[in-house]
């Protein structure tokens, strides 16, 4: 089986819109030849406003592609699924909001519009991951505090479903990136965090539980480096 077939499409497909969001693109291709590759894999299915791609951290290995209608963007999603490009089979999916060219198409009021939601929508997903780190801070002092006491809880084998999941029996020396390659396939993939100053843990976040469990149940019996991983859900 190619890298390709195993491309699982998002089943809870976005609305259809003029941008297409993709991943799984290989991060150590320089952006100008990353947009010139994306165009021409994508512009036979209809004219092309815009590519933004950008090599800091949080965009890295992803770019939007911008099309002047919905119709050749789903076409476009449609036919290259799963292509592969530089060697990667990209990920497609309809990007959840407009893009800048888009909206300055309807007019000057719409365009403030979209920045004042989108600096508005900046500032809520900062104070939300401000709340989650701390969150996860606390979490791990309370898990650590709960080994030290040897408190009884249910066995990780019978925690409920959770959007993320924890894996452990990592080799010491699992990089991210080999982690994401893992569990990026599966759909509604977040992201991986492995945790500073502890070896051989790692956590997978997806979007919702039902995506996790999917990823959970792909994944019996993986193994990396010969290690072969415990995967549970994480404690809510």
């Amino acid at each position: 089986m190619t890298d390709s077939e195993n491309i699982t499409p998002d089943p809870e497909r976005r609305k259809p819109s003029e941008t297409l969001y993709v991943r799984n693109l290989d991060e150590s291709i320089k952006i100008p030849l990353l947009k010139e590759s994306l165009d021409a894999v994508f512009s036979p299915y209809g004219n092309i406003l815009d590519i933004v791609a950008h090599g800091n951290i949080r965009m890295r290995g992803q770019a939007f592609v911008v099309f002047d209608d919905v119709e050749s963007a789903s076409e476009a999603l449609d036919e290259v699924q799963g292509f592969e490009l530089f060697d990667k089979p990209m990920v497609i999916q309809f990007a959840k909001t407009k893009s800048d060219v888009t909206v300055k198409q309807e007019g000057e009021e719409a365009f403030a519009e979209h920045q004042k939601l989108r600096l508005e929508a900046k500032e809520r997903r900062k104070a939300e991951e401000e709340a989650a780190a701390k969150k996860r801070k606390r979490a791990g002092g309370a898990i650590a505090g709960r080994a030290a006491k040897r408190v009884a809880g249910p066995p990780d084998e019978l925690l409920p479903p959770n959007k993320i999941l924890f894996l452990q029996n990592l080799p010491d020396d699992i990089a991210a990136d080999r982690l994401t390659e893992a569990f990026e396939k599966f759909p509604g993939f977040f992201e991986v965090r492995l945790v500073p100053g502890r070896k051989g843990i790692g956590f997978v976040e997806y979007e919702t539980d039902e995506n996790a469990v999917v990823a959970k149940e792909g994944t019996v019996g993986i193994t990396f480096s010969d290690k072969k991983a415990k995967i549970t859900f994480a404690r809510k």
